[in-house]
């Protein structure tokens, strides 16, 4: 029990002090408004002021006293405002007085009374001198709201340790957020000595009776405002200058708007062949802000454009696009005609959001080649026969890698061609290159046939996406015939009474075999017919000799007659024979020269 009592005793001792209030003139003061109070304050979590504690005894070595323990405050005074007070006191000449006051609500902790060091340290721990001096000699007092270990303002405040009666001085208000957020609707409020007398202030304020007030709308993070104030002390009394800021911390929920808007940029060929696949490239773009949901393109197809399963629809899923995002869609459309083909494409999304690309139009086009392969219609066996090939492009485009192929028949010989031409198997290949829509090139073609019969030369022209053109040329290979007549005597000069012996030949040069040969002879009245042999039997009627047809003469073939004569009287003797055949219309005549002499036989 005696360890209780002496317990409570000490107990009672150390709160004594706390709840006496200051002597003197300072009782007085703490009538005053809260800018010009002196008292030292506690607050409770609600930043209501709680119990006052008794100022500490002031020191000749401008020192502060250190914190005093305090017990925890009750809620004894809901209503009261939040004030913390700091004096300041050099030498018992000049005294300045800060308050810090905040709208925050957070749970806190009563600022621990103390001053921090000059600006190049500003957090000081708990207990360190309330004022110190900087190199100029001047005061400076620190404080930071609502504690140390958890600061939200620090208030630096310079001024001089002394000044002159009636001589203009300047001190400085140095406001900081200490946090990494920031602080909106910061108020500083300098409340001054009735013995000082305002002259200017940096940035420039306007009095409110003894009061000046600075409006911060916002202060960034780790960011700081100075205030320079400038006046004269007008008495020889100590100057009371009075400090105090608020601010506010805001609890506010951001509702972002956004406006999402849809691009779309379709892309296409100017040109396509028929045959060829025409790519479409689409690209959509969330060009605004926000996302656009479930965007989709849609591209109506013209008639005569289809995709490739067949559909007259582009449709495309997009999905979701967020704000600045872009997708690209690459598809292959086919042409089932020719022509110009014009369209746009759309983008749409779940709100409503539309975009259409500008017009594109792709033109199809199609190379179509037509072929011709001319040459006689009939010609003699052993005769070359020419061609003539030509390729004509009669379409709207070009005949790319356009090629001729001309097949070379069977039983032909001695083929020539046009330069550029190349075997290849029983083929001749011409390239060509690209054909422009109405233009032609041509090639030539000859050979020898060497058989009779029909001789069908036909020819293929193609080039890339144009179908084939195919065309071919008859021509009668037919044999003719050239038979030749020829006499000649086998004894030249005859004497009278003597013979000699004529010898027809008939030979067939041609390529064709000669018909119906028919031979006849007319002999000269000098002579006398003898006898006649040949190809056929003779009979001689008059002066005529006539031979029976020959049937066939075979090219290159040759029939032999002959005929046997006595000279009768000297003389020349003409021999006259005469040929007909089927082949030949005219008859071949031909003719033999002989002399008859007589020969004188002295006696």
């Amino acid at each position: 029990m005696k360890k209780v009592w002496a317990i409570l005793i000490l107990v009672s001792f150390v709160l004594l002090p706390g709840c006496r209030s200051a002597p003197g003139p300072r009782s007085e003061r703490s009538a005053k408004p809260a800018g010009l109070s002196g008292r030292t304050s506690l607050w409770d979590r609600d930043l209501r002021p709680t119990i006052p504690v008794s100022r500490s005894s002031r020191s000749r070595t401008r020192s502060a006293p250190a914190p005093a323990s305090t017990p925890s405050a009750p809620e004894a005074e809901p209503q009261r405002e939040a004030v913390a007070r700091t004096p300041i006191e050099s030498d018992s000449r000049r005294a300045a007085t800060m308050e810090v006051v905040t709208t925050n609500v957070e749970p806190m902790q009563p600022i621990q009374r103390g001053a921090t060091a000059g600006p190049a340290d500003r957090i000081t721990p708990v207990g360190a001198p309330l004022v110190t001096v900087d190199e100029a000699g001047g005061h400076v007092q620190s404080i930071i709201y609502p504690r140390r270990d958890f600061g939200v303002i620090q208030v630096d405040k310079t001024l001089p340790a002394e000044v002159r009666l009636s001589t203009m001085f300047s001190y400085t208000l140095k406001v900081s957020n200490l946090t990494d957020t920031v602080l909106t609707d910061v108020t500083i409020t300098e409340t001054v000595s009735p013995d000082f007398e305002f002259r200017a202030a940096e940035p420039m304020v306007q009095p409110e009776g003894n009061k000046l007030v600075w409006q911060i709308d916002s202060l960034g993070p780790k960011a700081s405002k100075s205030i320079k104030i400038s006046g004269v002390a007008t008495t020889s009394k100590p100057l009371q200058q009075s400090t105090s800021i608020t601010h506010t911390v805001r609890d506010s929920a951001v509702v972002k708007v956004v406006e999402p808007s849809l691009e779309i940029r379709k892309v296409a060929p100017a040109e396509a062949l028929i045959c060829e696949s025409i790519p479409i490239e689409f690209v959509v773009r969330n060009t605004g802000t926000g996302a656009a949901q479930n965007v989709q393109i849609v591209d109506n197809l013209p008639a005569g454009l289809l995709t490739a399963d067949g559909k007259g629809k582009v449709l495309l899923e997009a999905g979701t696009l967020a704000a600045g995002e872009s997708r690209s869609f690459s598809i292959k459309l086919r042409a089932t005609k020719t022509g110009a083909f014009s369209g746009k494409a759309m983008a749409t999304s779940d709100s409503g959001l539309k975009a259409e690309s500008e017009a594109t139009t792709t033109n199809v086009r199609q190379p179509v080649l037509t072929l011709t392969k001319s040459g006689p219609k009939r010609q003699y066996l052993g005769r070359s026969v020419s061609y003539e090939i030509s390729v004509f492009n009669k379409g709207d485009g070009p005949a790319q890698n356009t090629v001729i192929e001309d097949s070379i028949p069977p039983g032909v010989t001695g083929i020539e061609a046009t330069a550029g031409a190349q075997f290849s198997g029983a083929k001749l290949i011409w390239e060509l290159g690209t054909l422009e829509p109405n233009t032609s090139k041509k090639v030539r073609i000859s050979y020898t046939p060497v058989e009779e019969g029909d001789l069908l030369a036909s020819a293929t022209a193609s080039a890339y996406c144009a179908e084939p053109a195919t065309d071919a040329s008859k021509t009668a290979i037919t044999g003719i015939a050239a038979t030749r007549l020829d006499v000649i005597d086998m004894e030249d000069p005859v004497e009278v009474g003597g013979t000699t012996t004529y010898t027809i030949t008939a030979s067939n040069e041609g390529s064709a075999a000669d018909g119906n040969v028919r031979i006849m002879c007319l002999l000269d009245d000098k002579v006398q017919y003898v006898s006649s042999a040949g190809a056929t039997p003779g009979s001689l009627m008059g002066k005529t000799i006539s031979f029976a047809p020959l049937r066939s003469l075979e090219p290159k073939t040759k029939a032999t007659w002959r005929i046997v004569v006595k000279g009768l009287q000297a003389g020349d003797v003409r021999f006259k024979a005469t040929m007909h055949t089927d082949q030949i219309a005219l008859p071949i005549e031909s003719m033999e020269a002989t002399h008859i002499y007589q020969q004188n036989h002295g006696n």
